[in-house]
């Protein structure tokens, strides 16, 4: 029976460590062509880093739809809307202009993505602030055309002031659909024309109340068919907990933006104070 030499042995190591480097600088090779193209560097602090990708289609003026199947919701934007499928669903005005302006700062492009509060919403898309390779932000970009308006969230607020900004300047130059009367600021008294639609409605707050752990903002003298703004019960603890005193807008005039509902009178429902601007700076 043949005996294998010290010297047979070393070689059969030698070939088997050789074998094994070369696979694990294989994998390295595979790893670093599929990194994210973009670093968390890229984006502002106020974002969480979530991810480079292309997008491969926009569906609408503020969601894209990512080569690794994800689909995106560009927070803190409305745009105007398309019916998608929706029955009965009306285009709104602009709405193919919206998509159009968001094709031309995306579509086909790689973009980096970072997160501002809560990752996702409830139809599984990412909530995200997306961003070009140049660092154009996206966002900022279609406030800036005036092809959206600010819509935020109390668990996503991130870069809002910016984007109020943007939005101001754009309204006040009478961009994209600043020039439309279907985005007009409402007045206290046109509020009621509008019910179920969102919209920005400016006034002087008459009068401040707590009542039953409810806050009231009311906008008129008679709180049964006036304008009235008003923040829940556990929106209103938050609030206080982050030292705001709600009572003291009282005789302020404001923009404040949401949903219109009817209850005692036209009312949106607000949730956190990026709804609400203060306008007597």
């Amino acid at each position: 029976m043949p005996v294998r030499s010290k010297y047979s042995s070393k070689l059969l190591l030698g070939k088997l460590f050789s074998g094994i480097l070369l696979a694990v600088l294989a994998v390295l090779v595979l790893a670093i062509e599929y990194l994210p193209t973009g670093t968390a560097q890229s984006l502002p602090d106020d974002l969480t880093w979530g991810g480079s990708a292309r997008v491969v289609e926009v569906i609408d003026g503020d969601t894209v739809v990512l080569d690794n199947g994800e689909e995106i919701r560009l927070v803190g934007i409305q745009a105007p809307k398309l019916p998608l499928g929706r029955k009965n669903f009306p285009t709104w005005p602009l709405a193919d202009k919206a998509k159009e302006a968001l094709e031309a700062l995306t579509l086909g492009r790689t973009i980096d993505y970072g997160h501002g509060g809560t990752p996702r919403d409830r139809h599984g898309r990412l909530l995200a602030h997306i961003y070009d390779q140049d660092g154009t932000w996206a966002q900022g970009e279609i406030l800036a055309q005036g092809m959206a308006r600010v819509y935020s969230f109390p668990d996503n607020r991130a870069l809002v002031d910016d984007m109020l900004a943007l939005e101001r300047a754009a309204r006040d130059e009478r961009r994209g659909i600043w020039d439309h009367p279907f985005y007009a600021v409402r007045t206290p008294e046109e509020a009621a024309d509008f019910i179920n639609g969102f919209e920005l409605v400016e006034g002087k707050i008459h009068n401040a109340a707590i009542v039953r752990g409810r806050a009231y903002l009311n906008f008129g003298t008679n709180w049964r068919e006036d304008f009235t703004v008003t923040f829940g019960p556990s929106d209103l603890r938050r609030i206080v907990a982050d030292g705001v005193d709600l009572t003291r807008l009282e005789g302020q005039r404001v923009r404040v933006r949401g949903w219109l509902k009817s209850f005692n009178g036209p009312m949106i429902e607000a949730t956190h104070m990026e709804q609400i601007e203060l306008l007597d700076d």
